[in-house]
């Protein structure tokens, strides 16, 4: 049901719906979130490179000095050195009683050497107690994982699992993205530091897929420990054991060679996402209707989707309009439409019309980790009977849809494992193509390409299929510049995970190659777009465009055009 009211009552709802949604953002805690920086030490060295953590105190690896430190976790001092057992110590893995390096030089110093060498240690003497050939010629980080020991390529590429015996591959996989240098593990998933990228990754070791991306502190990130929550029996060096890593969490410590410096950074600290890079644009969107004849437009409709408060966007001013709207209307998915209502257009009229928005725009990133998103049965009913309905576009009982659910998904119950798996199947399945189509989702699956509104379709059929909520959001955005036209646009969708809410999530742009660029939009909202739309699709406003749409009847032999696009500037 559409609910409308005057032009001038809608201001003063659109006003008091714009403080409480600002209310609701006071109350967040804006300090918190995973990846803050907590502390800082000064690191041991010219050229810092592995780190790792024995329950009590940091090891350091130098690559200048070719030296090992034992360092005070809170306060950076050193406690005593040992000697690298070769020539360009990397990465350090601590097993409970012995540290190992990687070194890439291996048994000799000459440079241009890449012969990939792994040393067991005796911390308290720095003895080397067993030597092994790496599983790679160029390691460069190194963790251990209780039973085996990982690594990283840089120049290969790849994330190496390991016997400590002889070196003999257990698994591999890509690494997440092109310049990876330090791993650790947390007791269930790996953190893998990237150079190229200035971040720091969550990698799920059973598949390599990347679930959590964090920035990094500094701009060349090494070295990367994971603090396990210990219980200390006795020497630190030679009896700890870990915690249960679900009942209490660590932090990360990662060695920056560029600064110099080793953080101490947060995470699983409760707060669902990040806000940064915050810009102001002016956004004039535009929809103009011209009649060439020789008949005339009868009747002419035109609904503008008006932009909201939201956790990526801050209305700074009511939208202004170069014509009053006719009136404000709200559609079943609550989505506020200014109306305009014509009759009578004659050939050679044109109707221009402009829609104002001062909105300030944010960089959001939302941190999911999988064992904290509640089940499918924690959903109410109201969203449920909501988002989780058929349609058209969606044709969630086509026996294609089924089946494909059936095969994806199999026997997952965690929500986000659901929607991970529907999203890699679709990365792998589908290629982008903007051919003017809407095709159902069935048939976008039959065909194996779409436009990003029937990738988004297809992702909300097999979703909603396997029983989780979502909605699509339409939004436009500028491109390299801030000034901008923009006649594009741009659809998303976004689902419900309980316990954390609407999570955004664009399957068009994770059709790429990299594990870190494939999970890159999960939870992601980047600051050049303001979000217009949001809609289950077949409202009696917007139908299922976004940013604008248009209803009209002419006589007979009628030619008309209209365009819309929006103009950004600062």
């Amino acid at each position: 049901m559409i609910l409308k009211h005057s032009h001038k009552s809608s201001s003063f709802l659109f006003l008091s719906i714009l403080l409480g949604i600002s209310l609701s953002f006071i109350s967040l805690k804006a300090n918190a979130y995973s990846g803050k920086v907590k502390s800082k030490i000064n690191a041991s060295g010219n050229k810092p490179t592995g780190l790792c953590f024995d329950g009590v105190y940091l090891w350091q690896a130098d690559a200048a000095a070719d030296k090992i430190y034992c360092i005070d976790q809170y306060t950076g001092k050193v406690i005593r050195e040992i000697e690298s057992p070769a020539y360009w110590p990397g990465g350090l893995a601590w097993d409970g009683k012995f540290l190992y390096n990687a070194d890439f030089r291996g048994r000799t110093d000459k440079s241009e050497d890449q012969d990939g060498m792994i040393y067991q240690i005796d911390p308290q003497n720095g003895n080397i107690i067993h030597t092994m050939q790496a599983p790679t010629r160029c390691p460069r980080g190194l963790t251990f994982d209780g039973k085996y020991l990982w690594t990283i390529d840089d120049s290969k590429g790849m994330v190496i699992q390991f016997s400590m015996e002889d070196g003999t591959t257990i698994n591999s996989f890509p690494s997440p993205s092109a310049d990876p240098q330090g791993i650790t593990f947390d007791g269930k998933y790996l953190w893998i530091t990237d150079r190229g990228k200035d971040e720091i990754y969550m990698v799920d070791p059973s598949n390599g897929y990347v679930i959590v991306i964090l920035d990094s502190p500094g701009p060349f990130p090494y070295g990367i420990t994971y603090m396990h929550p210990m219980v200390n029996s006795g020497n630190s060096t030679t009896s700890t054991k870990w915690m249960n890593t679900q009942e209490i969490s660590g932090d990360l410590m990662v060695v920056d060679q560029q600064t110099k410096k080793i953080y101490r950074i947060a995470i699983r600290d409760g707060e669902i996402f990040h806000k940064k890079n915050k810009e102001v644009h002016k956004m004039t969107f535009c929809h103009n209707t011209t009649v060439y004849g020789p008949g005339n437009i009868l009747t002419l409709d035109v609904w503008f989707a008006l932009p909201e408060n939201r956790v990526n966007q801050k209305l700074l001013k009511l939208p202004t309009y170069n014509v009053k709207p006719t009136d404000i209307v709200i559609d079943r998915w609550g989505q506020r439409c200014a109306h305009y209502s014509f009759k009578n257009l004659v050939a050679g009229k044109k109707i221009e019309l402009q829609v104002n928005s001062e909105i300030e725009t944010s960089d959001v990133r939302y941190f999911i980790y999988p064992e904290e998103v509640g089940a499918l049965s924690e959903i109410s009913q109201e969203i449920k009977d909501k988002y989780l309905k058929d349609d058209d576009k969606y044709q969630i009982n086509d026996p294609l849809i089924k089946k494909t659910i059936k095969e994806v998904v199999g026997n997952e119950k965690n929500p986000y494992w659901i929607m991970r798996k529907i999203h890699q199947y679709l990365i792998g399945h589908l290629h982008y193509l903007m051919d003017g189509a809407w095709d159902t989702a069935p048939t976008v699956l039959r065909h194996g390409h779409g436009s990003c509104s029937e990738y988004s379709f297809t992702f909300m059929a097999l979703c909603k299929a396997a029983g989780i909520p979502c909605r699509y959001v339409g939004a436009t955005g500028y491109r390299k510049d801030y000034t901008y036209m923009d006649d594009v646009f741009h659809r998303w969708v976004e689902i419900y995970l309980p316990n954390y809410g609407w999570i955004p999530t664009d399957v068009t742009h994770g059709d790429r190659k990299s594990a870190r660029d494939q999970a890159y939009p999960i939870g992601f909202i980047s600051k050049k777009y303001i979000i217009t739309t949001k809609s289950g699709g077949g409202s009696k406003t917007m139908g299922w465009k976004y940013n604008s749409n248009e209803d009209y009847t002419t006589e007979p032999k009628t030619n008309l055009n209209i365009t819309q696009y929006a103009d950004w500037t600062l």
